[in-house]
């Protein structure tokens, strides 16, 4: 988490510090929008790897009290009814996730693409591979239970089918143990995308920086020919020009 917010950090600092100066120089640099929606993005992922540790440990607690009867199902039908709501969202919310950066990568390739920025990587596919293993373990899960990922993504569906399966014997159990298989997946899956969003915001981060180190290269380059010429006021000679070093 501290290396996500610190990478987020730095290219907020490289914005703020060195934007007037590039957009002057008619440099390449990142802009507020794209910063603003890294922020969010970084904050995104952050909350759904702690929503999905919490929600893994608290429905293998679930599935404890219902094996030992330790609780009536009863008093555990809403707590858990809550947690695989917030399960869902929290699978939904890594997709949106992983769409939205893949479309930023896009957009900043196309962009910045002919100003130099070639990554290794190809980000945007890679954000939609994720995507595919995590919605195809997730339905692996769900095929324990014949349901379907478009279920899953549906409130109404979901609870609907939920309500169902705490009806028959031994089903909330069987819907607590789906549902604590899913998280656990979620948090590993959720902690790959945080690692390709790292390395993602770190190959814009070194675009970046490149091109602030190239602009004031200009600009210190073109105020020492300035510098070193010898004009004579109303002269129709100049004096030796010192080319800059390289």
């Amino acid at each position: 988490m501290r290396k996500m917010t610190a990478l987020v950090a730095m290219l907020l600092l490289l914005f703020c510090t060195t934007a007037p100066q590039a957009a002057k120089a008619g440099g390449v640099f990142l802009g507020a929008t794209e910063i603003t929606q890294l922020l969010n993005h970084a904050e995104l992922i952050e909350s759904y790897v702690k929503q999905a540790n919490q929600l893994a440990t608290q429905l293998q607690q679930f599935q404890v009290q219902l094996r030992n009867a330790a609780t009536l199902p009863s008093q555990l039908f809403g707590p858990i009814r809550s947690d695989l709501l917030r399960l869902s969202q929290v699978v939904q919310g890594g997709q949106s996730l992983s769409y939205s950066m893949a479309n930023l990568d896009s957009e900043f390739l196309n962009r910045y693409g002919s100003a130099g920025y070639n990554p290794n990587l190809n980000f945007a596919n890679q954000y939609h591979t994720w995507s595919q293993t995590s919605l195809d373990t997730t339905q692996k899960s769900l095929d324990t239970i014949g349901l379907q990922y478009s279920q899953m993504q549906s409130e109404q569906d979901l609870l609907s089918n939920y309500d169902s399966m705490s009806q028959t014997a031994g089903g909330e159990l069987e819907a607590t143990q789906v549902g604590s298989q899913i998280a656990e997946q979620q948090v590993q899956q959720l902690m790959k995308l945080r690692q390709l969003m790292m390395t993602d915001m770190q190959s814009k981060a070194a675009f970046q920086a490149q091109q602030v180190m190239q602009d004031q290269h200009n600009k210190e380059a073109l105020q020492n020919f300035w510098a070193t010429q010898d004009m004579q006021a109303g002269g129709s000679s100049y004096g030796k020009v010192t080319m800059p070093q390289q």
